[in-house]
């Protein structure tokens, strides 16, 4: 089987929703893997809390389902609380691709998607609050940091939200000291945040909405990671960042933003001048979910204090305490020479 998986087009019975009284009249495929017939080469963590490692014919109506309007989808769904992984306070319902590789040698991650949903509570202040991550790259070695997260965010009450990309430092030694730089696609960065927690910025006037498609991919080659971002109706967004050779292994380097935005925490290390170079890393796609329930006092980048209703799932999905994703294609692979 190829390495590439494809998380490709075909019929789907769902329409926006869990259960047999949703499905659509025409016949299609009931799981994620009919629609992604290659998920052997994946596992996931559901917003549970539950890995899951074998994904064919494996479905859960609560996290892990197939939608269709004029496409077929795959659902990514996750509660602001639940189960998670043990080094994280987040839940996510995100596939894990099991194949490993170094920068030098690299790998490419696609996705098409639409953001259906983002938690509506949270302290505007917290650049995490109200946002998802739908990609990302993250080392298996050493303090396992991430050098690319894929986010969408959006405040409450606004039509349009933002997509933007996260580089987080290879920390040069404690890695307490790590930080993340935000680089815009549309919209704001990361660092855009309210001065007040009910007060919030200005809506950003290239944004997009949720349920507004767009594309993304990452492709690692000769030890540079190169970003690009599709959309309807607008140019192609194209970065490219070293992970072999660091722009910020110097206190002179850390970026103004970053100074700022964790000004409050105290983060400000460098990074190894190698970066991520020789470490394995991997990708995974879906929704992790960046909203939370903890006490924002005691963390005013990462804590969102976001409703929970206890962990409660079905109340919070009723009560917009939820991240929801839904993608249409993705393929994760080798890299492409350039």
């Amino acid at each position: 089987m190829s390495l590439a998986i494809a998380l490709g087009l075909g019929a789907c019975t769902r329409v926006a929703g869990v259960g047999e009284s949703e499905r659509a009249a025409r016949a299609c495929p009931e799981v994620p893997s009919d629609v992604m017939p290659a998920l052997d080469t994946w596992k996931i963590t559901l917003g549970s809390g539950e890995t899951v490692e074998d994904l064919l014919g494996f479905e859960d109506e609560r996290y892990f389902y197939t939608a269709c309007d004029d496409a077929d989808w795959v659902v990514y769904k996750t509660p602001n609380s639940g189960g998670t992984t043990p080094n994280s306070s987040n839940t996510r319902t995100e596939l894990r691709h099991l194949p490993e590789w170094v920068p030098e040698v690299g790998g490419r991650l696609e996705g098409t998607l639409k953001v259906m949903h983002v938690s509506t509570t949270g302290d505007a202040r917290v650049p995490a609050a109200f946002s998802v991550v739908v990609g990302q790259i993250h080392s298996s070695e050493g303090h396992e940091n991430e050098p690319i997260k894929i986010y969408y965010k959006k405040f409450p009450g606004h039509e349009n939200g933002s997509v933007f990309w996260n580089y987080e430092i290879n920390t040069e030694g404690d890695n307490s000291e790590r930080w993340d730089v935000s680089i815009p696609v549309w919209g704001h960065d990361f660092s855009v945040v309210g001065s007040s927690p009910d007060d919030y910025p200005d809506e950003p006037q290239d944004g997009l909405a949720l349920g507004e498609e767009f594309s993304y991919e990452i492709n690692v080659t000769d030890g540079v990671m190169h970003v690009s971002f599709r959309r309807e109706g607008h140019e192609v967004k194209t970065f490219a960042k070293s992970l072999i050779a660091s722009e910020y292994s110097a206190p002179s380097d850390v970026p103004q933003q970053v100074l700022s935005v964790f000004a409050s925490t105290g983060q400000d290390g460098t990074e190894r001048p190698t970066a991520y170079a020789g470490e394995l890393q991997y990708f995974k796609q879906g929704a992790y979910n960046q909203a939370n329930g903890k006490n924002p006092k005691d963390n005013m980048v990462w804590n969102t204090g976001s409703e929970t209703y206890g962990g409660r799932v079905d109340e919070q999905y009723a009560r917009g305490s939820y991240a929801e994703v839904w993608f249409r294609s993705g393929t994760a692979g080798p890299a492409v020479p350039r």
